[in-house]
Formats: C-alpha cells, structure tokens, sequence
C-alpha cells in the first residue's frame, strides 16, 4: 500500500547551511491508493555559507600567540633581523618580514614578525621585492613566536589584501624540510658528505660526527697564529685579518695580548667544558677567530643571547652579565661555529660532549646558550663568501675537515629544530 505523505516541509541545519529536504513539488497519493493533486511546496531558502572568518588585525595576533593557525592582514613596515630590531632599507636576504596595523608604525612591540619558507622568498621576500614596503598583505601561519618576538612561522599562503590570487605551499605546516637559505646541494654532497645526505636528527648528528673527525690535522696553539692570518684574511687588504666581532682589518703581524691588538678568540668559550688550549676542541681553527684584545675580553666566556648595553670597540655588539651579542653580519658566522663543535666534539677524543642548550650563565658545563637564539641567527645571517672562503681554507689547507653548517646551513633545522 502506498504510504500517505502529508504535505510538509523539512530542514535541517548541517554545517551552517539551512538544507531544504523536500522537492519544490510532491505528489500525495490518497489511502486508496487513487492519485491526489500535485501540490507546489514552497522552497525553503537556503542560508549562505558562514563567511570564512576575517583576517585577525596585527594587535589580535600579537595577542594570541599560542600555536594555532590563523590569517593576519597588516602592512608590510621592514624586515626583522633580531628581537627589537626591523630594518626599512638594505634589506640583508628574503627571510623575514614585519607586518603592522599602520604603515607608519614604528614601534617594534606593535609589529609582528613573519617567517618566510623558502618557496615564498622570490616572492615576497624584501631584498628581491622591496617594493612590498607599505603593501597591506595576508598571511597564514602559525601564531609563534619568531626572533623570540611575536610572530608568525610555518607559514602557508601570502596574498595582497582583496586579491584573490593568494600564493600557498603543497605542506603548509611543514618548516623542517624547506631548502636551506642558500640552496641544498654543495659541491661536497656526492663526496665528503655523500653518507649523510638524506639522514636528519640523531642520525645526521652522529654521520657528521664521523665525517668531521676523519682525516683531521690537528694543529697546535702556536699553529693556530699562522691559519688565522690565512683564514680570515681581509678580501680587501691580504696584509690583514677580519676580526670576528668588531668587524676591524687589522695588520696581521698586530697580534699579541697588546691593548689594540688582536688575539686568538675561543668563539665556544674554552672554559665551557674545560678543554683550554690543549690540542683538540682548544686549537680548532673552525671556531677560533681574530678579535680586539679588549673586544675578547668583554665577551669572556659569556653564552650568546641578545640584549645588553654597548661593547666598547665593538659597533652593534651588546653584552651584559650573563650573555654577548655579536653584529648582525656574523650572527649565523657564530651560530655555525657553535653547532660545527657540538657534532665535531661529541664526548670522544678524551673530551667532553659539547652541546649547545637554552639557558645562559653556562659556567664550566660543557653546554653553551641560547640554543632557540642560535637557530634564529642561522637563518637570519646565511652563510656569505667570507665565510665560505674560510670553511675552504681550513678544508684545503690546515684542518682538512669541512664546517657542514656553513656548507647546508638547513642541516641545523634538521638536528636541532626550528
């Protein structure tokens, strides 16, 4: 028997859309079963989509750092290249950017910072699109800090604000496997570094343990005298070295322990961990450096972080009493020398195992701070070809091992994180 209908309308509310469940028309059939007149039902309206949520404004976003992923639209005011500090000119690389509720905002505090993945760099980094100073854009990230400031990471889609052109990565929450800011291939890759590429974490430390500690020449302390006036020649002047910190060409037969003159810095203060300069983690030219006697002194065995007051002799250098902070031009120079030691010297040898951890105020441990500032020099400051020169003259000349950082800074992420 057919079953009697009665005319009736029924909806349902899925996902926000009000569903209309009943055609427009439905024909009733009379117990009978003899047909009944065809009635029009009304359609029911259906409600529109729920409007995808608006962008969070850049003083929302500041507030909500907390992980989760979200949309910012702001306006494009610098690059930031350390926690209070944004550049509007000169822009050093594409990695970062400072995105305000006001293209006139000048206060670090009200500005947050974004990382830029790689695949997004030709795009909208600064130093390639310098033009993108003022432009109100939309980004999609994660809301975490960067620079340890408040910011954006794992970003996933750029747009200009009202375009519907927006620009997205295939693995949005992905940052660990992004290219190295200076590409994923070395020369060195099919050779010298042939086992370890491919590997990542605990496995990658401990193969460029091995590669680093083959075939090495140890020098002694008087030896190192000699390969600093080879590896940190000044490009400009072959009569003088770079001093690492101060950034100051130098004579190089000025060395000695002299006010002014310049002297052999352990970069991973040799008390941490109490090896001095007997030969090994004491003589290895990969961290050692030129540096103003007073310069060296100032930073002593002092962990690396930001902040502090003013180093005399040593222009954009902070120190205070527990941390130093090196010119921006050598931050990555001196986060690759700190991770080189901590996969070279890994409690073989009759030495410590040297890690880098995040603390300060480190003392004789054989640890060195911050580690979560490191990693941001790393990206910030890619390795350039003063630094690359050096890391081919210790291979070719003195040491015969290679910096690996300095050669795929991205193998930092890789062991130690983001």
């Amino acid at each position: 028997m057919p079953v009697v209908i009665p005319r009736r309308r029924i909806a349902a509310v899925i996902t926000g859309l009000a569903i209309a469940l009943v055609p427009p028309s439905l024909a009733l059939t009379s117990a009978a079963g003899s047909p009944a007149t065809t009635l029009p039902l009304p359609r029911v309206a259906v409600a529109p989509a729920l409007a995808a949520a608006a962008p969070l404004t850049v003083s929302q976003a500041i507030a909500s750092q907390t992980g989760q992923s979200a949309t910012v639209r702001g306006y494009v005011v610098g690059q930031p290249t350390a926690t209070s500090t944004v550049v509007r000119s000169g822009f050093p690389n594409d990695y970062a950017l400072a995105v305000a509720d006001s293209t006139s905002e000048t206060s670090t505090s009200k500005m947050l910072y974004v990382q830029i993945p790689a695949a997004f760099r030709s795009a909208w980094g600064l130093q390639s699109n310098p033009s993108l100073m003022g432009r109100q854009i939309d980004v999609t990230g994660a809301l975490s800090a960067y620079f340890s400031h408040p910011g954006m990471t794992s970003t996933s889609a750029f747009a200009f604000s009202g375009s519907a052109t927006t620009t997205t990565t295939t693995s949005p929450t992905s940052t660990t496997t992004s290219p190295s800011p200076t590409g994923t291939t070395s020369p060195y890759d099919s050779t010298y570094y042939a086992s370890a590429v491919g590997k990542t974490g605990s496995a990658l430390h401990t193969e460029l343990h091995r590669i680093t500690s083959s075939g090495v020449t140890t020098l002694t302390y008087d030896q190192v005298w000699t390969a600093l006036k080879d590896t940190d020649q000044d490009p400009n002047n072959t009569n003088n070295v770079i001093e690492v910190y101060s950034g100051r060409s130098i004579a190089k037969s000025d060395n000695g322990g002299g006010v002014d003159q310049w002297n052999r810095e352990h970069v991973w203060a040799k008390s941490h961990g109490d090896f001095g300069t007997v030969n090994g983690p004491g003589t290895d030219v990969h961290h050692l450096r030129p540096e103003d006697v007073t310069v060296n002194s100032a930073r002593g065995n002092l962990d690396f972080d930001l902040g502090g007051s003013a180093i005399s002799q040593c222009t954009g250098c902070l120190g205070d009493a527990d941390s130093f902070e090196p010119r921006n031009a050598v931050k990555g120079d001196v986060a690759r020398m700190i991770f080189y030691m901590a996969v070279r010297w890994d409690g073989g040898d009759g030495f410590a195992d040297l890690e880098p951890n995040n603390q300060v105020a480190n003392a004789s441990a054989p640890a060195i701070g911050k580690i979560s500032v490191l990693r941001q020099w790393n990206l910030q400051d890619p390795p350039d070809a003063f630094e690359k020169r050096r890391n081919q003259v210790i291979f070719d000349t003195w040491q015969h091992n290679r910096n690996p950082f300095v050669d795929h800074p991205e193998w930092v992420t890789a062991i130690y994180g983001s």
